[in-house]
């Protein structure tokens, strides 16, 4: 029998393998989970859901002592981003305001799904209210601290803060978040994480709370690119992966010019070339050149603001413009109420160079793909944003810089290990292809994470 606390270091897949395999017990693997998040000091979860755990648990060994597993993931333990529906349980969105909402009565159908392969709910995870910020923090349930690096506590990255701090703190070996201009990719980056924002539609949004209904994604949380293609395929109700790893050698990675690359901090320009280096040697072609849709977007929103304000905006405005706007995050209202400021011209010219710069970036990509630091700096310190709401905002601002482009340009992202800097904080490589091209993307991230691996450690 593998050891229940190295089974918890392991990919979400090895600890399928080992599960079906009689190498494991679901139900002490769920046991020693729910023991250490009831022991981990951090608020990652809102909610521990134990009694369906340990049910769940107990209905996975029976199938697997008789050999009917219902998926390579069947009792494998999984946590959500407290967004999404789980019955039994309210959906928060991390807001004082629904803290005692009634409970769900149903699942969410992402979270149905992943029951029908036999994964395991442990609960739901903490988070930036109303999932608006790149930085995580959250002064209703408190800020889950960075899982690295905890003498000094550092951002864990938002909005789906406790989702990537719980895979990277080992408390699961599977979390779901959701992306609007960064919120999986951007956690992953800063706790170390391979986190996959899917294009958006791929997987079902239903019963999960909106912030921008145009823009958001259901994304996800794991320690390998298999088990994303895995778990991708359970939360799409999919009973097989068109997923084939792809080779390096003469794929074109495109590499922006301007300041998705060039302002960076030291340590991740470093981490960032030496990856390209790597990703040279097995034959990739780097391609460095100015992409015209990224830097038109960034003028677009120098001038216009962000759709996804105007769409927060939308979704929230009785809440914004009513008498509990008190009982709100004063960051996360500070930012909506950008939107409210938007004119008709703003949104509208947005929406129609949207369609565009879509157009002309898939042309320019061909069957080539767009690589860029996730993020342009590590996870920074949690004291100081929270002492200055200007250096929150700027701070917040440049973290997203390079992941909101992803989600306006219709992309899906895959953000991956890429070493650390001297204060061993991780970095990240982003992959970005052209909406709908999730399976190429995925092919290929499995060959550039094999690539990567000799250089993370």
């Amino acid at each position: 029998m593998v050891d229940v606390e190295t089974l918890a270091g392991w990919s979400a897949v090895a600890i399928g393998r080992a599960l079906a395999s009689g190498g494991a017990d679901p139900v002490e693997f769920a046991e020693h989970c729910l023991a250490k998040i009831a022991a981990d000091p951090e608020p990652v979860f809102i909610t521990v859901t134990e009694d369906r755990a340990l049910a769940e648990a107990r209905a996975a060994r029976e199938r697997l002592r008789a050999g009917r597993p219902l998926s390579p993931l069947d009792g494998v333990p999984i946590a959500w981003k407290d967004l999404v529906d789980i019955a039994g349980t309210p959906t928060t969105a991390a807001s004082a305001l629904y803290r005692d909402i009634p409970p769900k009565t149903a699942d969410a159908p992402v979270a149905a799904f992943a029951k029908a392969a036999g994964m395991v709910c442990l609960g739901k995870l903490n988070l930036t209210e109303f999932a608006y910020s790149g930085l995580g923090l959250n002064p209703h349930f408190g800020t889950p601290a960075n899982a690295h690096g905890r003498s000094v506590r550092r951002a864990p990255g938002g909005s789906s803060s406790g989702s990537a701090v719980a895979v990277a703190s080992g408390l699961v070996p599977v979390a779901i978040g959701t992306d609007t201009g960064g919120s999986v990719r951007v956690p992953a980056s800063f706790n170390g994480l391979v986190g996959l924002k899917p294009s958006y539609g791929r997987i079902d949004k239903t019963g999960v709370f909106d912030l921008s209904p145009n823009l958001d994604s259901v994304g996800l949380f794991t320690r390998t690119v298999e088990d994303c293609v895995a778990v991708d395929m359970v939360l799409r109700g999919a009973v097989t992966s068109e997923v084939r790893r792809r080779a390096l050698g003469g794929t074109r990675l495109v590499v922006p010019s301007g300041i998705f690359t060039e302002d960076v901090d030291a340590p991740v320009s470093a981490a960032f070339e030496a990856a390209l280096e790597a990703l040279a040697a097995r034959g990739a072609l780097i391609e460095r050149r100015p992409v015209a849709p990224l830097d038109r977007f960034a003028e677009l929103t120098a001038t216009h603001g962000s759709l996804v304000a105007a769409e927060a905006y939308r979704t929230h405005h009785l809440l914004i413009d009513g008498p509990e706007v008190e009982r709100i995050d004063r960051r996360v209202t500070a930012r909506i109420l950008g939107g409210k400021r938007m004119t008709g011209l703003d949104v509208l010219t947005l929406v129609a160079a949207r369609i565009e710069l879509e157009r002309d970036l898939r042309a320019l990509l061909g069957d080539g793909l767009l690589v860029m630091p996730t993020t342009p700096h590590t996870a920074p310190a949690i004291a100081p944003l929270e002492a200055d709401d200007d250096l929150f905002h700027q701070v917040n601002l440049r973290t997203l810089r390079n992941t909101m482009s992803a989600n306006f340009l219709a992309m899906c992202g895959l953000a991956l290990p890429s070493g650390h800097d001297p204060d061993g904080m991780p970095t990240s490589l982003m992959v970005l292809a052209p909406g709908g091209e999730d399976d190429r993307l995925l092919g290929h991230g499995l060959e550039i994470e094999r690539a990567l691996a000799p250089i993370v450690g």
